[in-house]
């Protein structure tokens, strides 16, 4: 089982981006004031609880409280900001990315398995 880890500075985005060459990464970008991106971190959550992906890594943002790392995602990925969003990322090209109601457990298996 894998889990997520919050990131909370422009240092920390920089270190999964500029790797990603070397291990791909999955980032949700999370409201922690809506209840459709809750809704959102649970399907997440779900899809990390049963057979992830394990040859990537996996994050969070919150977007309220941690806005100028989710403005520096939008900003390099080339993403227009929605949240919740699920953005995938190798080799710093964002391979996929969908948002808020399309963020299920079963469409992260079928992209990431």
């Amino acid at each position: 089982m894998s889990k997520w880890k919050e990131i909370t500075t422009k240092e920390e985005w920089e270190q999964y981006y500029e790797g990603s060459g070397s291990k791909p990464f999955v980032v949700l970008k999370h409201s922690t004031a809506c209840p459709v991106s809750f809704n959102a971190l649970q399907e997440y959550e779900a899809y990390l609880g049963k057979t992830p992906n394990e040859q990537v890594d996996y994050i969070l943002v919150k977007v309220i409280e941690s806005r100028p790392v989710s403005n520096q995602i939008a900003e390099e990925t080339g993403v227009k900001h929605a949240s919740p969003q699920v953005l995938y990322i190798k080799n710093k090209e964002t391979v996929w990315n969908t948002s808020h109601w399309s963020i299920t457990e079963e469409h992260l298996t079928a992209v990431l398995n």
